[in-house]
């Protein structure tokens, strides 16, 4: 069983836990005036744990599984037996990193709340991007298949701009910064450990093997 799965299934059912459990939910929830009163620090955590309804959880989960083993197998290429436990760790330090403009945002508003893997999945679909730049991905206002080099800043562009505007009940910010922090990892981490893989030179290669086809 892959750790994409294993993910999925502790979301899964911790999710459907909170779905009828008020207090469990509340307990979980980025809720940052608990954070910042109470130094209750694994909410940046345990929010990626719950989500709104099945309709959150699905897209969320549906998304993972389709990234998450190709970019577990991409890591594995890069950084050897190490691959596995940095996907992991990419995934969860997502949960947190990108949530910390929301709480320096939020960190005394009390009506704020934020719940999902979002983040985290966003940070593994553009940690994918940026392996396999030409893999077909599609928005959901925009059905049509599109290369991951045109997705990738095409959705950055949109989500930057929601962020802005603000409004809603999504968590664009975690979002954006979810999937440039996805980037920034395989970046950081192919040059740090001296694998031997330029993945910018890796992403401009496969982009143009792409449109020579």
């Amino acid at each position: 069983m892959s750790i994409t799965i294993i993910i999925i299934i502790i979301t899964g059912i911790i999710s459907f836990m909170a779905f009828n459990n008020h207090d469990l939910m509340d307990k979980l929830i980025f809720y940052p005036p608990d954070i910042t009163n109470r130094k209750q620090w694994y909410r940046f955590f345990s929010n990626g744990l719950i989500h709104a309804d099945i309709g959150h959880l699905l897209f969320n989960m549906l998304s993972l599984y389709f990234f998450g083993d190709y970019v577990n197998s991409g890591f594995s290429q890069i950084f050897g037996s190490a691959g596995t436990l940095l996907y992991l760790v990419m995934y969860v330090s997502a949960l947190a990193i990108c949530l910390i403009p929301t709480y320096r945002k939020n960190k005394d508003n009390y009506y704020y709340r934020s719940l999902g893997a979002s983040g985290a999945v966003s940070a593994v679909v553009f940690a994918g991007i940026l392996l396999y730049p030409d893999a077909k991905l599609s928005l959901l206002f925009l059905p049509i298949p599109i290369p991951g080099f045109i997705f990738g800043p095409l959705y950055l562009i949109i989500t930057a701009y929601l962020n802005k505007r603000g409004g809603g009940n999504i968590n664009h910010s975690a979002h954006l910064w979810g999937s440039l922090y996805g980037v920034a990892f395989v970046i950081v981490l192919s040059f740090a450990l001296n694998t031997g893989f330029n993945p910018l030179t890796h992403f401009v290669d496969a982009i143009r093997n792409s449109l020579m086809r």
